[in-house]
């Protein structure tokens, strides 16, 4: 994706089911815990940019031995800062104990993050600083064990608002009014109730305080705690907990919005927000890792019971789509699969585009991520290729030589890579002054490939507010001189703000929503803006059950294709001698490439949950109003 887009975070939580012996004989270490947290983080680093933070309990330990540690860290390099930290911290304390060296006892008891539990978290925030405080895991502590809780997720709440005042009704007094807080005493307000419960339970069958506190941990029902917190949750989420005393959980939302996978065996239980993760850090097959549903939670108890519970009712499966188009790491293999579909299924569009004329067309791609695509658009052009070449040996079967043969056979699709990212640039970009300039340098083309007569076609993963595009590649695919640029887009236009979790919350950011507002005002239609405005506005105390998305008015009375070409109208800059055209994959096509992600609110404005109509909603009318402000 040219435009740098913020987007979903990643979770990690492993729990160790064997004896920390066991590890120390099979694997040579008691840190094969801490070791393959590392590792499930650092496949995830495509999803957390500004923040990562890791929590472990030690299960049974003695009253007054540390059981909870947690590090966190917003350094530029956040994974490899909290790790360093806890290697010099675990080294220091081999080197200062040489008894410890052999004895997995004395590290369980001595060392942090010689445990059994843990819960990882690579933060990419979409909005608030990047203050250690926004740093997942966070912590609610406790002297009863069980009411220790630590929480970290992959989510955002569309109503945190309202689950703030929830808070305040039950009587508590929230620190903060962000959806991770809310979140965070949501769940330890029924986990207090519910210890509370089990408490006056254990003291009428006559045990003391102290032979309660192990009974109570037990039978903790999880399913009926999140049950409970999450009745009024909007959002798409992914949500990891771990208890003082060993439980653990990662709950989903009920339209699947946030991905999570698991793998169990009789070793461990590994929870991620993407499967290869998994598949590479265990060396385990694609089918031995599953997908948690929607609704479901991963309850892990102390005792090693592991079960699926619902915890709410699913709804319509709307997986979101740009998990396949960009943020999850390709090497899965039904996303390569899916991207390469992408690729196929707009080459029809592309050719048109071309007037069918591949032997003066070269493919490429811009970024990196949209390599895969480019494959499937590359076959695709082939199969085209190699069905033109059938057809003129059919029809000039009576007359061919070998020579004219070997001269037909001989044409091929012309690929080539064609910009490469400097990355060096980018962290100098700085002053607004001189950005333009230097944002046209963050990619080096490769010249003499490229001939005055040639279309240049670039696949990219999506185009959400084209200002890359406009401040860099196009000039820099100018100064190659084709004849014509065609910039594809594997993904369809996005016209609607997300609100669960994507960096995408105004609508004027959006270089969609922006041409439409030119065409209705070419077109004498901008009194539909104000009616869409009265209409939203008059919404603005409806239940979020009773919100519609009146914004679809705004795109209404243009086809797909008017709205790509007046996009490419504006993304091209005045001195460009290219013809420009700017292809978008059609929702349809999208669907077809990726069947079991078919969350795609931010092309349609067809929102998963409530919460999403009223945010589309405040989102407008922060525009109309000229309000520089989020709409959740």
């Amino acid at each position: 994706m040219s435009d740098a887009i913020k987007h979903e975070c990643g979770i990690a939580l492993l729990r160790l089911k064997k004896p920390l012996e066991f590890y120390k004989e099979k694997y040579g270490t008691a840190f094969y815990g801490v070791q393959k947290m590392y590792l499930l983080m650092e496949k995830q680093h495509n999803r957390g940019q500004d923040g990562a933070g890791l929590a472990s309990i030690k299960l049974d330990v003695n009253p007054g031995e540390r059981y909870i540690s947690r590090i966190r860290s917003n350094d530029p390099q956040p994974i490899k800062d909290i790790f360093a930290q806890i290697n010099e911290r675990i080294s220091g304390e081999l080197e200062a104990h040489p008894e410890y060296q052999n004895n997995v006892a004395l590290q369980k008891q001595n060392i942090p993050y010689v445990g059994e539990v843990f819960l990882g978290h690579v933060r990419y925030g979409t909005f608030g600083k990047n203050s250690i405080e926004s740093v997942h895991p966070f912590l609610r502590q406790n002297n009863w064990m069980h009411r220790n809780l630590i929480v970290a997720g992959n989510f955002n709440m569309t109503n945190v608002k309202e689950l703030f005042q929830n808070l305040i009704d039950l009587g508590q007094h929230p620190k903060q009014m962000a959806d991770t807080v809310t979140v965070m005493e949501k769940i330890g307000h029924f986990l207090d109730d519910e210890v509370t419960h089990l408490y006056k339970e254990c003291k009428n069958e006559g045990y003391s305080k102290k032979e309660a506190s192990p009974i109570i941990g037990d039978r903790l029902n999880i399913q009926r705690i999140l049950e409970r917190a999450s009745r009024n949750w909007d959002g798409g989420y992914a949500m990891a907990g771990l208890l003082g005393h060993g439980d653990s959980f990662v709950m989903r939302d009920p339209a699947g919005i946030r991905p999570a996978f698991f793998y169990d065996d009789d070793e461990i239980v590994v929870v991620a927000s993407e499967r290869p993760v998994i598949q590479t850090v265990f060396n385990v097959g694609f089918d031995k890792v599953q997908e948690l549903n929607p609704g479901s939670a991963i309850i892990i108890k102390k005792s090693g019971k592991v079960s699926i519970e619902e915890v709410r009712t699913p709804l319509i499966k709307k997986a979101c789509s740009f998990e396949r188009i960009y943020f999850s790491r390709g090497s899965d293999a039904e996303i390569y699969k899916e991207r390469k579909e992408l690729g196929r299924l707009i080459f029809p569009s592309v050719l048109k585009a071309i007037d069918n004329d591949t032997d003066n067309t070269v493919f490429s791609f811009i970024p990196n991520t949209a390599e895969t695509s480019f494959y499937g658009m590359s076959e695709a052009a082939q199969d085209f290729l190699n069905q033109r070449k059938a057809k003129m040996i059919i029809e000039q079967k009576d007359t061919l030589t070998e020579d004219t043969l070997k001269e037909l056979l001989s044409v091929k699709i012309r690929t080539e890579k064609i910009a490469i990212k400097d990355a060096k640039l980018r962290t100098f970009i700085t002053e607004d002054s001189s950005r333009d300039d230097l944002v046209a340098h963050v990619y080096d083309v490769t010249y003499g490939v490229v001939k005055p007569t040639d279309n240049l076609v670039i696949i990219d993963d999506s185009i959400v507010r084209g200002t890359t595009l406009k401040q860099s590649i196009i000039k820099m695919m100018d100064r190659l001189h084709p004849k014509k640029i065609v910039v594809v887009s594997s993904a369809p236009q996005i016209r609607y703000p997300d609100c669960y979790g994507i960096d995408m919350a105004k609508l004027e950011g959006l270089v969609a929503f922006r041409a439409a507002l030119e065409l209705l005002k070419e077109r004498n239609l901008y009194h539909i803006v104000e009616e869409v405005y009265k209409k939203s506005k008059a919404q603005e105390d409806f239940n979020d059950a009773d919100v519609v998305n009146y914004v679809k008015e705004i795109y209404a009375p243009f086809t797909d294709q008017e709205i790509s070409d007046k996009i490419a109208e504006m993304l091209t800059p005045e001195d460009t001698k290219a013809e420009v055209k700017i292809i978008y994959q059609t929702v349809e096509d999208l669907h077809k490439a990726c069947p079991k992600n078919l969350g795609d609110w931010y092309f349609t404005g067809d929102y998963p949950t409530d919460g999403g109509n009223r945010v589309v909603n405040r989102a407008f009318m922060n525009f109309y109003e000229g309000k520089d402000a989020r709409a959740y």
